[in-house]
């Protein structure tokens, strides 16, 4: 058994913990035991979340050698953080669980890297290449030979078909869809409900159907 510290306190974050105890459920003996939560509000820090602790600050985090780690932070509000939120940590990246819920579907010939989070009723296709520290939400969908940037999210029920190229700290907002062999540049916002047709350049956001894009995320 591995014992577990999630990073961030939100809405995210009880939803690996809820895939972490579906998945003790699920398995013949429990694979994490769940220490608590680290947490830069210092406001709620000793209290508890789900019955589970608050341990400190993501700073403390080399305070616990023998833990391993899963991020939940990040929204379409500071997702482009990601990189800094995880790096303040000082782990090393094989001290980050993937922790996959146990209703979702991943391919036995994809890959998915450290950290990486897929919640329920997920879908990874073959050959779909994953990176680290990227979180899939409820009932999305990501189709054959689809790559996926480290620190990237799809939020629930997002669609992404056959070939695209998601790039590095990339949002892609609830309900989205991103037609075959699209290329998404790093750090790109695509809006909830948005079709994506044509690729879209880096830091863009991009909402409607047919997506255009609307402004830079900075």
């Amino acid at each position: 058994m591995k014992d577990l510290i999630i990073l961030g306190t939100g809405g995210n974050c009880v939803d690996i913990l809820d895939a972490v105890l579906a998945l003790n459920e699920s398995a013949p003996s429990a694979v994490y035991r769940l220490r608590g939560f680290l947490d830069d509000n210092k406001k709620i820090s000793g209290q508890t979340v789900e019955g589970y602790p608050v341990l400190g600050q993501l700073s403390q985090a080399t305070q616990y050698p023998d833990c391993f780690f899963v991020n939940g932070i990040g929204s379409f509000r500071n997702y482009w953080r990601k990189p800094l939120i995880i790096g303040s940590t000082n782990l090393p990246l094989d001290r980050f669980a993937t922790v996959i819920h146990p209703t979702a579907s991943v391919s036995r010939f994809a890959s998915l890297g450290h950290g990486t989070v897929v919640l329920q009723h997920a879908s990874i296709n073959s050959h779909a290449k994953i990176g680290s520290h990227v979180i899939i939400l409820p009932n999305a969908v990501v189709s054959h030979d689809v790559i996926v940037g480290d620190y990237s999210c799809l939020a629930s029920a997002a669609c992404v078909a056959g070939g695209v190229r998601i790039g590095k700290a990339c949002y892609l907002g609830a309900n989205c869809s991103v037609a075959n062999d699209i290329q998404l540049g790093d750090g790109s916002l695509v809006g909830m409900g948005a079709v994506v047709l044509e690729d879209v350049p880096e830091v863009t956001v991009v909402v409607g159907n047919p997506a255009r894009a609307i402004r830079s995320v900075c």
